[in-house]
């Protein structure tokens, strides 16, 4: 029985599609092992189920001048509906946050952020705590070396 209605042509397309959105369909279709048609009905398919949330271009942070990485751990005293509405408007509008996670365990929320260096950190840091009120502790930690980055998920095709 196929996991969550997908085949392995699914499962194949929306790996090749993780490695690069930019192939044609006929190279899609070719990889698969079917004909244009088909294979365009179930890129449609998984876009309209939603497994293809966005086709996006990766961009070189270093490259664009973005070389500071920190990961702000958050605790907060405030868990009303109105305060955690506030909360994640404000800081959906950040465009230095690449994740926002709430959290369970010892800190509430964690923050990826991505700026140029520290004092454009202590910027955003400083706006953060402009926006909302309530955080009683922000912990982050700064990358030395990114080892492994990522954003294709562990899609794989079952055995045969």
């Amino acid at each position: 029985m196929p996991i969550n209605n997908l085949d392995d042509k699914d499962l194949m397309l929306l790996n090749l599609l993780q490695k690069d959105c930019m192939l044609s369909l006929q190279a899609l279709a070719d990889a698969v092992h079917l004909t244009t048609t088909p294979c365009w009905k179930r890129l449609k398919r998984l876009e309209d189920e939603g497994y293809i949330r966005s086709k996006v271009a990766l961009l070189n942070n270093e490259k664009l001048g973005l070389s500071l990485t920190a990961f702000m751990m958050i605790k907060t005293q405030q868990h009303s509906r109105e305060w955690y509405k506030q909360f994640v408007d404000a800081v959906q509008i950040m465009p230095e946050v690449m994740a926002f996670y709430r959290m369970a365990g010892e800190y509430d929320y964690l923050l990826h952020v991505q700026v140029a260096d520290m004092k454009s950190y202590d910027a955003f840091y400083k706006k953060l705590l402009n926006s909302v009120s309530g955080l009683i502790d922000v912990t982050s930690s700064f990358a030395m070396e990114e080892i492994k980055y990522t954003t294709a998920l562990p899609v794989l095709a079952r055995e045969a």
